[in-house]
Formats: C-alpha cells, sequence, structure tokens
C-alpha cells in the first residue's frame, strides 16, 4: 500500500438546530464549500448533524427521517473534489445512528455507530439499532477508520478494531458530546490514550451550541500517534479546524513498536471490515504548504461555566424564536448573575429588568438593583406589588379566618411578581428567565408559580457557591464591577418578611453545597455522607428536603446543564416515593 506523506483534514464545528434539517443542510454545504476552498481533502461534521441533536421523539416520525434522507442526497451531490464525512438517521430497515461518507457525488459507504449510550441524558437504545460492522476507507494511501462518539469511549471497541486489523492510521469520530464541568480534561485524557494506545491520528469532531437543556462546547480535537496534541477548536464557538496529518509518521511509528505485532497474533483478524476505495482527485498535482496548527488557549473552568451559561441561554432563545428577555431584579446576586449572563447572550438592548418592591424591600435592594441594570445598560421597569398583595390578603381574609400569616403570605408576595413577569411576557412577547439557583431547587427552598415562574431557569444547575465564583469571574473578565459589590457582599435573603435571611431556613451555602453535590450529583448514603464528615442531623434535614420537593422540580422551566448530574434529562426521580 503507497503511503501519502500527508491528509488535509477540515472539522466543521457546527451549530445546527433540531429538526430543521433544511437548514440544516445548507449550514453543511456552506461549510464544506469553506472546507474545499482551505484544500481540505476530508471534511467532517459532528453526530447527527443533519437532523440535530438530540432529536429524541421526532425519531418516531417517518417523515422526519424521510426529510433527512432526502436533504442527505442533496448534500452527497455537492460533494465535488471533496470527501465529507456527514452525521444522519440512516433507515434500512430499522434506523441508526449513522455517518456517511461521501466524494464526488456518490455515498461511498456509511457507518453505524456500534456503542448506543443509554445513561445520563442518553436516550440512543431508545430510538437506533446498533451497527455491526466497521467499515475502513482506503483514500489515496491513507488508511482511515469512521466512528461515532460513544464508540470511542471502549479501549477494545471500534477504534482498536480498525486500528488493528483494518490498518486504519487516521480514525475519525464525530460526536455530539455535551458539555459539564470537567468533561474537557476527562475527555483529552481518553483521547490520548486512544491515539497512543493504538498508534493512530485520533480526528474528534464536536457539536457546538445549545439545544434546551444541553450544551455544547465544540473544543474538538486531534492527537498524534504518541498521544500529543495537535489541534484544537475553539469553545463554545463555531469553527472550522484544519490539519495536516503526517499519515507517514504513523506507518514509522508503528515499525518500532511491537505491540501491534503482538496483537495481531493473540486478535487475529476480529470482525469485519470492508474496505471503501476512495480517490482523492487531483491531489497528486497540488502544492501542499503546511498550516499552523489550530491551538486557541482553553478556557479556565470559571469562564467554561460562564461561557456555557451564555450559550445555553442565547440558544435556547433564538432558536425557539424569542429576541427579548424580562427578569426580576431583587437585589440578591442571584438576579444579578441571570441578568449579566442574558446581556452576554443577548445584549443589553434585548434584555428587561423588572423592580418590584415591596413593604419588605430594603432600601439597598431597590438601589442596588437601579445600579445593576445601569451598569448593565438593560430596561428597568418598577411595578410595586404592595397594593395588590393587601388586595390578595384581604379577600383571603375570610378564607384564611383563626389562622396566623406565615409562609402563606410570603409566597403570595412571590406569586404576585410572577404573575407580573408573565404578564409582561404575555403582552411583549418576551421570555422569562427564572433566576433561582440549584441549592434552592435542590431543598425546595423557592416558590412553585413564583419565583420560579418562567420559561428558562439561568442558573437551574448552579449551585449558590458557584453563583458567587462566578459573578467574581464575571466582574473581573470585564474589568469593571457590573455586578455591584454590595449585592455580592450582603448576606442573602428573600425579604419576603422583616429581617428575613436565607440562614433562618437554610444552613450555610457553604455547608449546604458539599452535603448537595453528596447527595444529589454522587448518590451517597446517609452512612456514606455522615463518614465524611458531615454533621448528621443535618444531612437528614438536606436529605429530606431534597427528596420531598421533588414535585417542585418537574414543574420548573428547563435550564442550563453545567455538572455531571442535573435535575431533569439527568436526575430523575419518583415522585411519589417513601425509600429514605
Amino acid at each position: 500500500m503507497k503511503h501519502s506523506s500527508q491528509l488535509r483534514l477540515a472539522m466543521a464545528q457546527i451549530n445546527v438546530v433540531v429538526g430543521d434539517v433544511e437548514g440544516n443542510a445548507q449550514k453543511i454545504l456552506d461549510w464544506i464549500d469553506r472546507a474545499r476552498e482551505v484544500g481540505a481533502e476530508i471534511v467532517t461534521f459532528p453526530e447527527l448533524a443533519l437532523t440535530g441533536y438530540p432529536p429524541e421523539d421526532l425519531l418516531l416520525k417517518p417523515q422526519f427521517i424521510d426529510a433527512n434522507l432526502v436533504e442527505l442526497e442533496k448534500i452527497v451531490s455537492r460533494t465535488r473534489d471533496i470527501t465529507a464525512v456527514i452525521g444522519f438517521v440512516d433507515r434500512q430497515g430499522d434506523i441508526f445512528n449513522a455517518a456517511a461518507i461521501a466524494q464526488n457525488g456518490k455515498l461511498m459507504t456509511t457507518y453505524h455507530k456500534i456503542y448506543l449510550p443509554n445513561y445520563g441524558v442518553f436516550d440512543d437504545f431508545r430510538y437506533f439499532q446498533p451497527g455491526s460492522s466497521c467499515p475502513v476507507l482506503q483514500m489515496d494511501g491513507a488508511t482511515v477508520g469512521v466512528s461515532i462518539c460513544e464508540d470511542i469511549w471502549y479501549p477494545d471497541g471500534p477504534v482498536f478494531l480498525q486500528a488493528l486489523s483494518g490498518g486504519a492510521e487516521v480514525i475519525i469520530n464525530i460526536s455530539s458530546s455535551p458539555y459539564h464541568a470537567g468533561k474537557r480534561r476527562w475527555r483529552e485524557r481518553m483521547l490520548a490514550t486512544r491515539a497512543s494506545d493504538n498508534t493512530v491520528i485520533v480526528a474528534y469532531n464536536n457539536l457546538v451550541g445549545g439545544q434546551d437543556e444541553l450544551v455544547f462546547d465544540g473544543d474538538s480535537l486531534v492527537f498524534d500517534e504518541n498521544g500529543e496534541l495537535i489541534a484544537r477548536g475553539k469553545q463554545f464557538e463555531e469553527d472550522l479546524i484544519v490539519v495536516d496529518l503526517d499519515v507517514e509518521s504513523v506507518f514509522r511509528n508503528r515499525l518500532h513498536d511491537p505491540r501491534r505485532r503482538q496483537q495481531r497474533e493473540i486478535r487475529g483478524q476480529t470482525g469485519e471490515f470492508p474496505i471503501s476505495q476512495i480517490t482523492i482527485a487531483g491531489k497528486q498535482n497540488r502544492e501542499f504548504t503546511r498550516l499552523a496548527p489550530n491551538f486557541p488557549v482553553p478556557l479556565s473552568e470559571d469562564a467554561e461555566i460562564y461561557r456555557a451559561l451564555v450559550v445555553g441561554t442565547r440558544d435556547y432563545v433564538i432558536k425557539n424564536g424569542f429576541k427579548k428577555v424580562v427578569l426580576g431584579l431583587s437585589g440578591g446576586i442571584d438576579s444579578a448573575l441571570t441578568a449579566c449572563v442574558a446581556v452576554d447572550a443577548l445584549g443589553s438592548g434585548n434584555v428587561a429588568g423588572v423592580l418590584m418592591p415591596s413593604e419588605f424591600s430594603s432600601r439597598g435592594s431597590i438601589e442596588d438593583s437601579a445600579e445593576l441594570g445601569k451598569n448593565l445598560g438593560i430596561e428597568l421597569l418598577t411595578i410595586p406589588i404592595t397594593d395588590v398583595l393587601h388586595s390578595y390578603t384581604g379577600a383571603l381574609k375570610a378564607g384564611f379566618k383563626g389562622a396566623k400569616p406565615d409562609v402563606t403570605e410570603e409566597n403570595l408576595q412571590a406569586r404576585i411578581r410572577g404573575t407580573y413577569l408573565m404578564a409582561l411576557s404575555n403582552k411583549f412577547g418576551w421570555l422569562v428567565l427564572s433566576t433561582g439557583n440549584k441549592s434552592e431547587i435542590s431543598t425546595g427552598y423557592c416558590t412553585l408559580y413564583g419565583d420560579m415562574a418562567g420559561g428558562f431557569a439561568v442558573l437551574k444547575d448552579v449551585m449558590k457557591t458557584t453563583v458567587y465564583r462566578l459573578s467574581e469571574y464575571c466582574n473581573r473578565v470585564t474589568g469593571r464591577e457590573r455586578i455591584p459589590r454590595q449585592i455580592m457582599d450582603k448576606p442573602p435573603s428573600a425579604e419576603l418578611r422583616p429581617n428575613q435571611f436565607d440562614t433562618d431556613t437554610l444552613p450555610p451555602y457553604e455547608v449546604l453545597d458539599p452535603i448537595l453535590r453528596a447527595y444529589v450529583e454522587e448518590d451517597r448514603s446517609f452512612a456514606e455522607m455522615a463518614g465524611m464528615g458531615f454533621d448528621e442531623q443535618l444531612v437528614r434535614r438536606v436529605i429530606r428536603m431534597v427528596d420531598t420537593n421533588e414535585y417542585k422540580r418537574r414543574q420548573a422551566a428547563p435550564g442550563v446543564k453545567i455538572t455531571p448530574r442535573a435535575f431533569g434529562r439527568d436526575r430523575r426521580m419518583p415522585i411519589t416515593n417513601r425509600f429514605r
């Protein structure tokens, strides 16, 4: 077999819209043209790029499958002088999560995803039939294996088989891997290991953008056969990552690596590897000037999380047809951070903040909210709730006869504010952003149909202690105090009764959040948490708060997932539940 010295690869890290198969197809065609213009011989697109990811129960609609196949034919016909790897839904008796490999107007072969994840946010096994073969492509001397997302996470899976028995020198993995904090390093270690263990170049093409609760960070990666990073895509942005792959170097390294010979002897020619012959037209006659690699600097963890919130919010708003958002400004840090995220996602002209003071609102909170609005340059409305609250309590006086005021009257205030915000939404077509954080939603320290009202919950998966961190980052990265210092320094309070503080109901957040992480995100038992040094009585109390408030969370707005275990798509607990 002839070995070419270079293969120019372009990975299209694009942001698509679930269900918009025509729009997604046009974007794919546009990026194929871009890849052709930079001299790429092969261009790749993310997992299910044509349908958008995840399409969920759209996959149960035959007309949806048909529409994606019609658009695929159009794309294939436009693959002049380039090879394209495109994520789509294939239909052959059943449906498959598939990668089409097309070149010069022809569909050369199709790869079907073999490992179908069925955990966390993934439901592949609900919809797809697993693939059963691992095709390896010979492309004018370069041998290439294609796989899809989960397939590369298994050490002895398709990548191992394609590299060992199929002789693949390059593995292309198209993926739609959702973001959570810390995943980047974990993903990098895995890909570097696959590359070095199999003496193969690994090119990992990830999706970017927001889809409901999920956000995809891009950060596409290429590792050489030694496990060294040679190219990286931008994080949370569309990008065309163009890299020249030294295929000859893979062959040289394999000559010096006895492991492959031992593995071949032990494993033999395992699996089926149909070889598709693809010749890249004109490759041998063009001059090959090596490109400088893509190496954007990775974001810090706080920057990653903040950017995920911005992209998730922006795409949810825009992809659902909204132009402007509205949120209540309480003078607290949660609403302040939510407002900053909204401004960075949509621009200050598309964000409205509403001050809804009551007799319990402190002058400081009102002034702080006004200063925040001025700093951000957003529209501010002031609509007091005092008169309406008095009307409510007056109307309910007979019904409440003999009962002392309690949390009911506090919740009325939150529900009046929720009504105001929803009225503005109805009147002007604005999307309401709710401002509660994960610590509050975990423990039920929130009011159903009150501060939980809204179309999108920006901080739904952000613990209170992380809210403080991100607020500091928000000010630090802009070099000015967008969130007033007094908002970050004052004790958190709902201000629904005189001298109220969150610590009247909850332990301090620096104590509460580690317990919540252990119970909600790590599924640790009471005994384990007690063994970690947490106060046993406090652990019991927190567990009870979390367990008894599942019904509230089931009715909460969707929000951006930024932890390994978010409420909703990740953590799915029964509402009626006596297990303790």
